[in-house]
């Protein structure tokens, strides 16, 4: 669980505006003490013979840094509300989910960060300077460090000002959930849970799973509502391994649960206790929101946000939802050729611990098409291409049921168009690509 609730925490922190802002500013400050130390141990002198530092007197060095501090506030206050803005836009055009991926920017927190550090580290600078003429103390080479980060912060500005305009553009932004979805298909799958059965061994035998499972089961209850964000699979596997259980997990991550609703299905059902509970809530994440640990349908679901997005009348733009489209379609074939683990997970006994349903790539493919066939199938380009990515898909597929899914979809999405489009060599257009879909579909 330990590693679990690391990613989770790493996963938290990493999406917030103030982590690695505050992580710099107290580097600034061990920076500040460290150069303001060595100025205090070495000859004045010494620091002034140095062509690169800088060995004005104790106002000057006032004014500068003064100059330094101010300037960096100001920066420091455009640049968040720079960021404000982007967010908003973001909001409105992407969709409030999308929040999350600029929040985790790491450029825009090390550019707030870059600007506050310099800010701090001035003002610890700039209290040293002694101007009192029998005890004047200028730290040279601390205000030179001043200078250069001041220097350095107006390189930030200029990657920021460039960053901010291409950050909300919207090619960017699909490309970047599309990656990110990509990471989770590599990430997750196979996804185990214990030891998978060999895959002789997809069913389980009669013997492993007792006849009166159904009827002598007791379940475990949900302790708090909401998502279910992480599940740690080796604490399931040891508890099951303990108390010499085989359980049953009725949820997946990306489910939303109520409190007091079956959590998983213990089997022999006398050994539920208050202990027993406690343990195997600890084992689920759960959260007030969705996140891509464990659970690949969130980065499907953004992108289908913001292609049902582009579809709305208001916005009416099927070029969005088309490259949306095109990011889908490299996921599903990325997961086509993936082996998608057996609900049914054994220890290193061979016995039967574990029984966990996977997400299935028909229930990928539905999360990934079905709004979008839905809000597009007024529109031939949206329409088209969906029947283009399940021609493409089809060729990556190496079993019936994932065929028969892209057959059912196909299916859909032509009778769809039958509904929605009015123009007769439109429809052929779609026809004739809803023909080539069906047999690639059929060639594999």
């Amino acid at each position: 669980m330990q590693n679990t609730k690391l990613s989770k925490l790493w996963d938290s922190l990493n999406s917030s505006f103030w982590f690695i802002p505050t992580l710099m500013v107290i580097l600034a400050i061990a920076f500040s003490f460290i150069t303001i130390g060595i100025d205090q141990r070495l000859e004045t002198d010494i620091i002034k013979n140095l062509g690169w530092a800088y060995a004005l007197g104790p106002s000057g060095s006032r004014a500068i840094l003064s100059a330094i501090a101010g300037s960096m506030m100001s920066v420091a206050t455009t640049a968040f509300s720079i960021t404000i803005v982007a967010l908003q836009l973001a909001s409105s055009q992407f969709g409030p989910r999308l929040l999350r991926n600029f929040m985790q920017d790491t450029g825009n927190q090390i550019v707030l960060g870059t600007f506050i550090s310099t800010f701090v580290y001035s003002l610890l600078v700039l209290r040293t300077i002694n101007g009192v003429e029998e005890n004047e103390f200028v730290p040279h080479l601390a205000v030179t460090c001043g200078i250069g980060l001041a220097i350095a912060s107006i390189g930030v500005l200029i990657y920021f000002i460039h960053h901010s305009a291409s950050s909300i553009q919207v090619d960017r932004v699909i490309t970047k959930v599309g990656h990110e979805l990509d990471d989770a298909i590599e990430r997750l799958f196979p996804n185990k849970i214990g030891r998978s059965p060999s895959k002789q061994r997809q069913e389980p035998a009669m013997s492993d799973i007792p006849a009166d499972f159904d009827r002598d089961a007791c379940p475990v209850k949900v302790t708090n509502s909401g998502y279910i964000q992480a599940i740690d699979e080796s604490q399931i596997m040891q508890i099951a391994k303990e108390n010499n259980l085989l359980l049953r997990i009725e949820h997946r991550p990306g489910d939303f649960v109520v409190r007091g609703s079956d959590l998983i299905l213990v089997f022999p059902g006398e050994q539920v206790n208050k202990k027993l509970t406690g343990k195997i809530n600890d084992a689920f994440v759960i959260g007030l929101q969705r996140t891509d640990q464990q659970d690949v349908e969130f980065s499907v679901n953004q992108l289908v946000e913001i292609a049902a997005r582009a579809l709305s009348p208001g916005i009416n733009d099927p070029f969005t939802a088309i490259r949306c489209i095109d990011q889908l379609s490299v996921a599903l074939c990325y997961l086509a050729q993936k082996d998608i683990p057996s609900p049914y997970r054994y220890d290193d006994d061979d016995k039967l611990r574990i029984i966990a349903e996977p997400i299935s790539f028909a229930d990928l493919t539905d999360a990934a098409f079905n709004q979008i066939r839905q809000y597009g199938k007024s529109s031939v380009g949206v329409t088209m291409r969906l029947l283009e990515a399940i021609k493409t898909i089809a060729s990556f597929t190496h079993n019936k049921t994932d065929r028969a899914a892209l057959l059912r979809h196909a299916n859909m999405i032509h009778r769809g168009s039958q509904e929605g489009i009015k123009e007769e060599l439109d429809i052929l257009d779609v026809k004739k690509r809803y023909l080539a879909a069906v047999k690639a579909i059929e060639k594999h």
